[in-house]
C-alpha cells in the first residue's frame, strides 16, 4: 500500500562544501540506538516477546504515479 508521508525536519543548519553529497535513510526503527519497534500496535512494547516483533519492509516509490521528493532550503552566504 502506498501512503503519502510529509515530514518537516526540525530547524537544524548544516554546511555542505561544494561536491559533498548527503544520504537519506528511510527506516522504521532506530534500533540499536532506541528500543526495537514491533511494527504493530502494542499497549506496552516493553512487555513483548520475540514473537510479538515482526519484520517490516520500507519502500520509497518514485514514478509519475507515485512521485517522491525531498525539498531542501538553500541558504547562501
Amino acid at each position: 500500500m502506498v501512503t503519502k508521508i510529509s515530514y518537516v525536519m526540525p530547524g537544524i543548519v548544516h554546511t555542505f562544501k561544494k561536491g559533498h553529497r548527503i544520504m537519506v535513510q528511510v527506516q522504521s526503527t532506530w534500533f540499536p540506538l532506541v528500543a526495537r519497534s514491533p511494527q504493530k500496535f502494542m499497549p506496552n512494547y516493553k512487555m513483548g516477546t520475540d514473537a510479538d516483533f515482526q519484520k517490516a519492509t520500507e519502500r520509497v516509490y518514485h514514478s509519475p504515479q507515485y512521485p517522491s521528493r525531498i525539498v531542501l532550503p538553500v541558504l547562501k552566504k
